[in-house]
């Protein structure tokens, strides 16, 4: 331990001893953002989960970082943090999911074949309902799609598809919707009064395999808490493995790849499997008192109107399981975002003050259900109709230079007319996300500001690299995937390149400037389905 903090201490002191900035405002510094990364990213923060002594020290570090910067506290209150309730629930080791026809059993075993947990804010659940698999779970007006059609559920323990339907000329075509993400299945589920949701795992529509939900079953969860204890939600929530699957539904008769296809058309009918589900969930419940980290630069013209920049300072903590590394040091995921964070707020104070206000808002427990941020549009501290936009960090590109910006939803705002501007000047090209099939514009924190509608950019790596071949961005990216990510392997690497981190900030920096600077108010597109909320927001008293 006092290595690592001997290690902390000269990590900081060489970043105190660096430039904070270019030799202009806007220049990042590769070497400053590494060495802000290797310090979040240390074991020395252990994996940096919500309440954990790993989060006391990164609120304590960021906090400090924001007060060498020179930045104002960014709560009114006068501090640089703001409270954010959690609940977390540990659910105890179960005997499994028993599946039940006639006489017939089968026990799938947790973490190998299921994970299931509940988020009510209870000791104990008991689930014991019959199995109805309703396709995508989709209730889509505007798609002319319904996979209830009228059934009720209500008491049900309902089996759901990963992702959106797929085909060109529904849902968008490729890109997932808000009813491919797990967390709408979820919602739709409790809105029909089932008793429990269990989201079908496969890794190409998940975007991420097997492993990063089951390898760790009895994992501490968390959530904020609504007055009714979280009640509303079903019993149980949670993943059922695709062979599983599979196993269960020749259990009851039915062929899945046959009931997959069935779900890809609009006259599908939920089917009843004849089967039973039974499980118990015992949880170990505690109060955690997390924060969110933010800091301020006032406007001097405009003031009350608010550019706010977010990243999760949070990852998955450690796991005392494990043999060999515990520690999910989450130094991609997302040290490298916090750190640009810190990066641009630097290079803000350098700069001319704004004439709007400029937010540096560090959240907590993206990794647990984007909470940080949704508490703060639940409970803002600026308000929201005077927030211009968010630009979310979550991820930088540790790989190099590349030709493009990949803008994950683009399309969605006149903020990729202004990026797109900007990168021109910088000799560089902006691209739509490569996978929209993933449904990353749901999976991080500028979503949370989207659906109260304010216009969010969420920015991603490029995938053209100089001096690489075509497909190797791309490659890097899956491989991330696979090897990398939620894992403990997620540490700094030799090979990172941070060039290409730099320039992406640049580009961040610069946009915020020129919304800081400026008048106009971003808009969402015609198509967006943030739109109205936006124009609900911002209309005139009557």
């Amino acid at each position: 331990m006092k290595s690592s903090r001997a290690l902390i201490g000269a990590l900081v002191l060489s970043l105190a001893c660096q430039s904070s900035g270019g030799e202009r405002p806007g220049d990042i510094v590769a070497d400053s953002l590494l060495t802000r990364i290797q310090v979040l990213a240390s074991d020395e923060f252990e994996g940096r989960a919500p309440g954990s002594v790993g989060e006391a020290r990164t609120v304590s570090y960021l906090t400090d970082q924001f007060q060498q910067i020179g930045l104002a506290p960014g709560n009114p209150n006068g501090t640089f943090v703001q409270a954010v309730p959690l609940i977390g629930i540990t659910p105890q080791e179960s005997t499994g999911l028993e599946i039940i026809r006639d006489n017939e059993k089968l026990m799938l075993m947790p973490g190998a074949d299921y994970v299931a947990y509940t988020k009510r804010v209870v000791e104990e659940v008991e689930l014991n309902g019959e199995l109805v698999f309703v396709g995508y779970g989709a209730v889509a007006p505007e798609y002319e799609w319904d996979d209830f059609k009228g059934v009720d559920v209500k008491g049900k323990v309902l089996l759901m598809l990963v992702n959106d339907p797929p085909g060109p000329e529904i849902f968008g075509g490729r890109a997932m919707t808000y009813y491919g993400r797990w967390t709408y299945k979820f919602e739709i589920a409790a809105a029909r009064g089932a008793a429990g949701a269990l989201v079908i795992h496969e890794t190409g529509p998940a975007g991420y395999p097997w492993e990063v939900i089951g390898t760790n079953p009895y994992g501490e969860q968390f959530d904020l808490i609504t007055e009714d204890r979280n009640m509303g939600r079903v019993q149980i929530e949670g993943w059922l493995q695709r062979a599983a699957t599979a196993q269960l539904f020749r259990m009851a008769g039915f062929d899945f790849e046959e009931a997959k296809r069935a779900a890809t058309q609009r006259d599908f009918q939920p089917i009843a499997l004849g089967l039973t589900a039974r499980t118990t969930v015992v949880n170990n419940l505690r109060m955690v008192n997390s924060h969110n980290v933010v800091a301020r630069l006032e406007g001097t013209k405009a003031p009350d109107e608010t550019i706010i920049y977010v990243a999760h300072w949070d990852h998955l903590g450690a796991d005392t399981s494990l043999l060999g590394d515990q520690i999910f040091n989450g130094a991609k995921d997302n040290a490298s975002g916090t750190a640009g964070l810190l990066e641009i707020a630097s290079e803000f104070k350098r700069a001319r003050l704004p004439s709007r206000s400029v937010l540096f808002l560090a959240v907590t427990a993206e990794e647990q259900g984007l909470l940080g941020s949704r508490y703060y549009t639940g409970h803002p501290l600026y308000p929201l109709a005077q927030t211009v936009a968010v630009i979310n960090m979550d991820a930088l590109n540790v790989l190099g230079r590349t030709r493009d910006v990949t803008v994950v939803g683009m399309g969605q705002s006149n903020l990729d007319d202004l990026a797109g501007r900007i990168v021109r000047s910088m000799g560089r090209t902006l691209r739509p996300d490569p996978e929209p099939e993933k449904g990353f514009y749901y999976r991080s924190d500028h979503f949370e500001f989207a659906k109260v509608g304010i216009p969010a950019f969420n920015p991603n790596g490029g995938v053209e690299f100089l001096d690489k071949e075509e497909d190797w961005g791309l490659d890097m990216r899956e491989r991330y995937t696979d090897e990398d990510y939620h894992k403990v392997s997620d540490e700094v690497k030799d090979y990172w390149d941070l060039a290409g981190a730099a320039d992406d900030l640049k580009l961040f920096f610069e946009m915020g400037r020129d919304l800081a600077n400026g008048k106009a108010w971003p808009e969402w597109s015609d198509s967006s389905e943030f739109r109205a909320v936006r124009e609900l927001s911002r209309a005139p008293v009557q």
